[in-house]
């Protein structure tokens, strides 16, 4: 496996050492990015948004820590309707308000696009998927359908090594270092597809939202709360709610997920064998989403 290396070759790349092709690669030109909205909300956060598709129902994805948008568009590639992608507080362009923040805080930035989106149906990733829990213990039938994907905590805090690795992307990004901040998202990619065109591929969108919107300070407290104070209060949630895990995940445990689901009274887990699978089980996880909530 070679190692991982910044800035990317200049001709699309990548680039390998010793005998082997060594031409220049050319790829697809990128797509220009969609126009966002800011939206203000009823507790006087404005928040970034996106809306595609048409008609219903509406979905409203909620994205991970140090992600947004475009990170999460892919979940809703097949998923009928208007799908309504946003930025929490200190992502994006979203408003980052002082103070110290919880995932109540997050709850609310849901709760505001959702209902000003007529959203019905939810899905949520990792930190989304905190607020999207906290949202349905203090409204239990707010949304007709739910997805989890990767959860990474519900009444028990985190593993440090999730603080640690946002306290890095802090960092990396306040310092304006693009090799820096590239080494931290990097680890975000399994082993097999950095040094890829398409790891290089993703590595680029990552910094150019970073380096171009930052992160707000106030996020490095998140990881250490807990989403709620009881997991129990989910019981009370009737909505059938997809749980997707994967083996190996050492940020997302899958006890995690198995516990969501046992207190969900209408929930299916599905478990992939191995981390990463945005990479190795694209398709399968977008169709298994898409039907879901197309249902």
């Amino acid at each position: 496996m070679r190692a991982f290396r910044w800035p990317p070759p200049p001709d699309g790349g990548p680039r390998t050492w010793g005998p082997g092709p060594g031409g220049p690669r050319s790829g697809r030109p990128a797509l220009p990015e969609p126009e966002t909205e800011l939206v203000a909300t009823p507790h006087g956060v404005r928040l970034e948004r996106l809306v595609t598709g048409t008609g219903d129902p509406v979905t409203v994805f909620a994205h991970g820590l140090g992600n947004g948008i475009a990170t999460t568009r892919p979940f809703g590639s097949g998923v009928a309707g208007r799908k309504v992608f946003f930025q929490f507080r200190g992502h994006g362009r979203s408003e980052a308000p002082d103070g110290l923040w919880s995932y109540l805080d997050l709850a609310r930035d849901l709760r505001a696009i959702a209902d000003l989106s007529g959203a019905t149906r939810a899905f949520g990733v990792s930190l989304g998927a905190g607020a999207l829990c906290r949202l349905l213990v203090e409204s239990p039938e707010r949304f007709e359908r739910i997805v989890v994907f990767l959860p990474a905590a519900l009444d028990q805090p985190r593993d440090p090594a999730a603080r640690t690795r946002l306290i890095e992307l802090l960092s990396a990004v306040e310092s304006g270092d693009a090799s820096a901040v590239a080494e931290v998202v990097a680890a975000e990619l399994p082993p097999a597809v950095r040094n890829t065109p398409a790891g290089w591929a993703y590595l680029r969108q990552r910094l150019d939202h970073l380096l171009r919107d930052g992160l707000a300070p106030s996020l490095a407290d998140l990881p250490g709360q807990v989403p709620l104070a009881d997991a129990g209060g989910l019981a009370a949630v009737t909505a059938p709610a997809l749980i997707i895990a994967c083996e190996g995940d050492d940020l997302h445990p899958v006890e995690v997920a198995e516990e969501l689901a046992a207190v969900l009274p209408r929930a299916t887990l599905h478990r992939y064998p191995r981390p990463g699978v945005l990479w190795t089980d694209r398709a399968d996880l977008r169709a298994r989403i898409a039907e879901f909530l197309n249902q």
